[in-house]
C-alpha cells in the first residue's frame, strides 16, 4: 500500500526494487564506454526501452484494474500508478540512438531482444518525442487529480496518447 509523505505519494515496497533497477539499466546504457562496440550498445538500448515499456505497461494495467473495480478506488495508489508512468515517459525517448533503429518486416523476431520500434521514429523523430511528451503530461495530471472525475479523464488522455504512439510508431507482427 503507498502512503503519502510530504504530499506525495511514497512507492510501494513491492516496486521500490524494479523501479531502481529499472533506472539504474537506463542510466548505465545512456552513456557509451570508450570500449564498447556499437552493436552492444544498441542491443543494450533496445533492452533498455523494453524493461522501461514494461515498467509503462505494468503501471497502466494497475490503473485500468483500480478504475474498473467494483470496489471504492484508491486515490492515492491510482496516483502513484500514474505518477510512475509521468517520470518512465519522460526518459522513454532518449532510449532511440539511431543505432537502434533495427527493424526488418521479413523473418521471424524475437520479442525479448528484436525491436519492434518503426523507423518513422528516427525520421519523424520531433513528433516521437512529443507524442512521448503529451503521454507523460497526461498521466503527470492523472497523478495530480484530487477527484476521481479529474483522474479518469486524465488517464483516458494518457491511454489516447499511448495508442496514437503504438500506431505511428510501433510494428507489429504480419
Amino acid at each position: 500500500m503507498a502512503s503519502v509523505v510530504r504530499g506525495r505519494t511514497e512507492m510501494p515496497d513491492s516496486l521500490k526494487g524494479w523501479a531502481a533497477s529499472a533506472f539504474a539499466l537506463a542510466l548505465i546504457t545512456s552513456f557509451q564506454a570508450p570500449a564498447q562496440d556499437g552493436a552492444a550498445l544498441a542491443t543494450d538500448a533496445i533492452f533498455a526501452r523494453k524493461l522501461m515499456m514494461s515498467g509503462i505497461e505494468e503501471n497502466m494495467t494497475e490503473i485500468t484494474k483500480r478504475l474498473d473495480s467494483k470496489t471504492p478506488l484508491d486515490l492515492g495508489a491510482t496516483r502513484f500508478h500514474a505518477d510512475m508512468i509521468s517520470i518512465l515517459m519522460m526518459g522513454f525517448p532518449h532510449l532511440f540512438p539511431a543505432s537502434t533503429n533495427q527493424w526488418k518486416p521479413e523473418g521471424e523476431h524475437d520479442p525479448a531482444t528484436d525491436t519492434f520500434a518503426a523507423p518513422e521514429i528516427w525520421t519523424r523523430y520531433a513528433e516521437f518525442y512529443a507524442q512521448a511528451a503529451a503521454a507523460s503530461k497526461a498521466a503527470y495530471r492523472a497523478s495530480r487529480a484530487e477527484q476521481e472525475a479529474e483522474l479518469r479523464s486524465a488517464v483516458a488522455e494518457l491511454r489516447a496518447a499511448c495508442d496514437g504512439c503504438h500506431a505511428s510508431f510501433q510494428k507489429t507482427e504480419p
